[in-house]
């Protein structure tokens, strides 16, 4: 831009005058002006179609020829790419042919492949992109997650410790003051739309023309007063009319009722809750294939529960009357249409549904069911049968609806017409009399000759006739038939119809089918193994006579297997009578006479039951069998003791220290002067035994607490340590001379004998659990749950340790630790006793109750669950179920438990019997808190 040489002369005139302004240039807008356009600077105006006017446009330049195809082909080199080559199209032109297409549709293909092999890689990228933006940017849920965990450590002080959330807003803004609305009178109402109203306007001007109502009375302001209760009455009655007019048409019938309007225009709302596009779109597509393939059922049936659910239901009885009229020998159509119509046309329909399918089964049994009347139904099924005789299904519903005698008549015709239904056979034999059902199972065998059922009804008729003799001949009849008629004998179906046969009652046809069935199909070597597991599936099953056959011949083939005799015994204990027991055991000891088991089973069912004389005798047979054995000899001791002939037992535990002497009696000898108070004769007894049996811990252990007992310490803690010289591997003497310590208030000496037991006996729980009970005793509550947490530590799987560790926590933190818990010890007693106590401790006595079965059932022997069960029944249960405890309690018979040994052990309760020992220990226990 060139300066005028005026602007160096005069320096106040601006340099830019008198030239032209840039491109672009709007005046004033550096100074926030803006420009405006003028009707001068666009033209006048003008419709759309009009011819546009160039004046104002700038001269067009001269176009080329061709330029409409530079602009579609710049084939210009900057626009080449050298692997896509020129960003338009070189064939646009060219039409578009089946060449092109197939060319297109292989790219295509190409393409999609390349994408398949690159997705897993893609995806892959994609989840590990996404979990590396998790973790740069976790939720906020996540970032707190360790502080919610942390939550669990607040006690219950800390939490009502909590200041309650305030509002932090004003009072106004807390307590807004809601809008009062008054409801105005109406004869505020009546006033200002009636003729009462007044107004300071002027009459004569304008303005009173142009409030109508106020000064000029029409028909929307009458001239008196308004009665506005009056119109509400008026409107009752328009409605009533209303509905009088609809509910009443020309035939009679009532399309509305005028009571339960309103409840029926909710009905009327489409049940269904899914979009409206999708109800369209599904109309649409299956009335195309209704229209392309009307002869489809199924189509007709989809579309009419397509209307049925969106509320149309009488659009869907149209359209499936319509699909019968197009397919009348569809069954699926028929039934459908009757399910849609109401009670009495859909009579009418399965009506013509019969006429047009007579043999349908289906559909007359349809017309039977919408009948209501027994006769009715009776008619239906009669007709039915006329046309299709051979349905098994229509004879037992019709036989269904007779009573016994025409029902008999009935069956009679049935089996005639249906010769091979085994059912009807046999229904028909259960309504005959004996020879008449005779009659009809041979006849049932002729026409089936391959189903055992009939042959078992045949077996279980003649027992119930009292011909027990022939049940086993029909029995091996049936097996040799069956055979012969090519029928597998399958053993499980066999065992499964005696099980039927013995819950009917049919003791001997069972026990006939598994003496018949019991050998086939198993190897000899085989046969004692798989006949325990048949009778013991028989006997969970509850089929307990099965079991019994089973053992029986078990017993037949092998006599003198110790084995069996014992399961059938226990089997005759728990479900049988004392008498089956006692003639099971007779047989047993005649077979096994060296079994001592068995000839104690005997002595104690007759000790039990009162007959000591009858004891005592098959304790002399069994010294004449087992001379000098130890079990018989204490079983002797012990019924004379229990029987308080001390003496007697005194003289037989002589005999036996001459014949047969062993730590075992030698025990039994100074219990029973301990019990009977000669403490000196015990010790003396006891000397002598250690004397020969150096190694049998019981002995000094005895020793030492009768020793304790006569306040003689320092002897008893000679003894003990005597003994662990001799035992060191005795963790119960470890205990004593622990305790024994402690009781003399040597607390660090005892802490040293049960560190000196740990290193001697590692990885046992019960020394590290006297350990932690001796500091707990001794106050040391933290050196107590180190040593329990090394005590975990070493032996992980110990229920009593974990259990001590659930009540040594805090209240917040029992439940946490009872879970880890049942995690390391899921099927330990002592865990499910603790869990149990600690439902109790929460008063959640169902789940305790619970708990407790669960710890009886996995450990009957554990006597303290026995005690607790029954303590927490004693405060929270009935009688029965008190009752219920101390039966299965006595059953059970419980030997171990912490308190339970105690009270058992205790030298003064030694003739205690286990209802007593439990109701002591039950008094005893506290409640757990």
């Amino acid at each position: 831009m060139s300066v005028p040489p005026q602007a160096f002369v005069n320096k106040n005139k601006k340099h830019f005058l008198g030239i032209p302004a840039p491109l672009g240039y709007v005046a004033g807008v550096g100074r926030g002006a803006t420009g405006f356009t003028t009707r001068s600077d666009i033209g006048p105006a003008r419709d759309a179609n009009d011819v546009s006017d160039d004046r104002h446009a700038p001269p067009a330049a001269k176009r080329k020829k061709n330029e409409e195809e530079d602009d579609d082909e710049d084939l210009n080199d900057s626009n080449y790419d050298e692997f896509s080559g020129y960003s338009g199209s070189l064939f646009s032109k060219d039409p578009y042919d089946k060449d092109d297409a197939e060319a297109d549709a292989i790219y295509e293909s190409i393409d999609k492949r390349m994408d398949e092999k690159r997705k897993e890689y893609r995806e892959k990228r994609l989840k590990e992109d996404l979990e590396r933006y998790r973790q740069e940017r976790p939720k906020i849920q996540q970032q707190f997650s360790d502080l919610k965990r942390e939550l669990k450590m607040v006690s219950e002080d800390e939490w009502a410790a909590i200041p309650e959330v305030g509002d932090a807003r004003n009072r106004k803004q807390r307590n807004p003051r809601a809008e009062k609305f008054t409801p105005l009178p109406d004869s505020v109402l009546s006033r200002n739309l009636g003729g009462e109203s007044t107004s300071s306007l002027d009459p004569s001007s304008g303005l009173a023309s142009m409030m109508p109502g106020v000064t000029t009375p029409g028909m929307l302001t009458p001239s008196g007063d308004l009665d506005l209760r009056k119109i509400g009455q008026a409107r009752n009655t328009l409605m009533t009319v209303k509905l009088s007019q609809v509910s009443d048409s020309v035939t009679g019938q009532t399309v509305v009722d005028p009571k339960g309007y309103l409840t029926d225009l909710q009905s009327m709302i489409p049940t269904y809750g899914g979009d409206i596009n999708d109800i369209k779109k599904a109309r649409l597509l299956l009335k195309s294939v209704r229209e392309t393939n009307p002869n489809h059922p199924p189509a007709w049936i989809a579309s009419a529960r397509l209307e049925e659910v969106t509320g149309k239901v009488q659009s869907a009885r149209n359209l499936i009357m319509k699909g019968c009229e197009v397919n009348p020998s569809s069954e699926e159509l028929w039934l459908e249409a009757a399910r849609l119509q109401p009670p009495d046309t859909a009579r009418a329909v399965i009506a013509h549904a019969a006429r047009n399918l007579p043999h349908s089964v289906r559909v007359w049994v349809k017309a039977a069911d919408l009948e209501q009347e027994p006769k009715a139904k009776r008619r239906v099924y009669r007709k039915a049968l006329e046309h299709i005789p051979n349905s098994v299904r229509l004879w037992k519903a019709a036989v269904e609806l007779e009573n016994p005698e025409d029902a008999r008549i009935l069956l009679s015709r049935a089996v005639e017409c249906c010769p091979t239904s085994v059912e009807l056979w046999l229904a028909l034999a259960r309504l005959e009399t004996y020879e008449n059902a005779r009659k009809v199972l041979n006849k049932a065998r002729e026409n089936i000759p391959t189903d055992r059922q009939i042959w078992v009804t045949a077996a279980k008729l003649e027992e119930a006739q009292g011909n027990s003799h022939m049940v086993e001949k029909i029995i091996d009849r049936a097996i040799t038939s069956l055979s012969a008629n090519g029928v597998e004998i399958n053993r499980e179906h066999w065992f499964k119809e005696a099980m039927e046969a013995e819950k009917s009652g049919a003791v001997n046809t069972c026990q006939a089918i598994i003496r018949s069935v019991i050998s086939t199909g198993i190897e000899p070597e085989d046969q004692k193994h798989t006949w325990m597991e048949d009778a013991e599936a028989c006997a969970n099953e509850g089929a307990y006579e099965c079991a019994r056959a089973v053992y029986g011949y078990a017993l037949s083939v092998f006599p003198s297997k110790k084995s069996i005799w014992l399961r059938a015994a226990y089997l005759e204990k728990q479900h049988g009578t004392r008498a089956s027991l006692e003639a099971l055991l007779q047989r047993a000891v005649a077979h096994c006479p060296k079994s001592e088991v068995l000839w104690l089973m005997g002595a104690k069912s007759k000790w039990l039951a009162g007959d000591v004389p009858a004891a005592r005798g098959i304790l002399s047979l069994a010294f004449q069998a087992n001379p000098n054995s130890e079990e018989i000899w204490l079983a002797a001791v012990k019924l004379e003791s229990e029987n308080k002939e001390y003496d007697r037992a005194r003289r037989l535990l002589a005999k036996a220290r001459a014949s047969a002497p062993t730590p075992r009696v030698m025990i039994k000898s100074a219990k029973l002067e301990w019990a009977l108070n000669n403490c000196d004769v015990a010790l003396k007894l006891l000397e002598e035994a250690i004397k020969v049996f150096a190694d049998y811990a019981k002995l000094y252990m005895m020793k030492g607490e009768i020793e304790e007992q006569l306040s003689r310490d320092s002897e008893a803690h000679n003894t003990y340590s005597q003994g662990l010289k001799k035992c060191a591997t005795c963790v119960p003497m470890w205990i004593l001379l622990s305790r024994l310590e402690e009781k003399l208030k040597h607390v660090t000496k005892a802490r040293s004998v049960l560190e000196k037991a740990r290193l001697r006996n590692p990885k046992n729980p019960e020394l590290w659990l006297e350990s932690v009970r001796l500091e707990r005793r001794a106050g040391c509550a933290e050196v107590a749950g180190g040593l329990l947490a090394k005590a975990l530590q070493e032996c992980p799987t110990a229920g009593r340790l974990w259990a001590e560790a659930i009540f040594m926590e805090s209240r917040p933190q029992r439940k946490t630790k009872s879970v880890d818990a049942l995690k390391k010890c899921e099927h330990d007693a002592h865990v499910l006793l603790a869990v149990s106590q600690l439902f109790w401790t929460e008063r959640k006595l169902n789940k305790c109750r619970e708990w407790f079965n669960r710890t009886v059932k996995i450990d009957p022997d554990l006597g303290d669950a026995w005690a607790y069960f029954y303590k927490f029944e004693l405060l929270h249960g009935n009688e029965q179920q008190q009752e219920e405890v101390k039966n299965r309690c006595k059953a059970a018979e419980p030997h171990h438990g912490e308190h339970w040994c105690k009270v058992s052990k205790e030298i003064a309760n030694w003739c205690f019997s286990t209802e007593q020992i439990l109701l002591l220990v039950a008094k005893n226990l506290s409640v757990p808190t």
